[in-house]
């Protein structure tokens, strides 16, 4: 079993605290679990949910980019399937 660490409840996504092999039983601190469905290396993002292309990708409670293909639960969410979404900081501070 792999442990991972939700760090926000609006989280989408978990982060594995060892490797994670396809198969294993991730444990999400807190108390949900989820089947790994593909490797995902040590400190790296695993989807909690299905998450659809387009869909904005939630991690320490705010959007840290947008999924290019869709993501299965279980999956490795990496720069592979998301990319970075211009923000106006200046005004969400505002």
């Amino acid at each position: 079993m792999t442990n991972a660490i939700l760090l926000d409840e609006r989280d989408n996504v978990a982060t594995c605290t060892a490797p994670a092999h396809t198969g294993d039983t991730i444990k999400i601190l807190g108390g949900n679990e989820i089947v790994c469905v593909e490797d995902i290396p040590c400190w790296h993002k695993v989807a909690l949910r299905p998450i659809g292309v387009g869909e904005k990708i939630f991690k320490y409670g705010e959007i840290i980019g947008e999924a290019s293909a869709d993501i299965a639960a279980g999956a490795w969410v990496s720069h592979e399937n998301i990319f970075s979404v211009p923000r106006d900081y200046v005004a969400e501070f505002i």
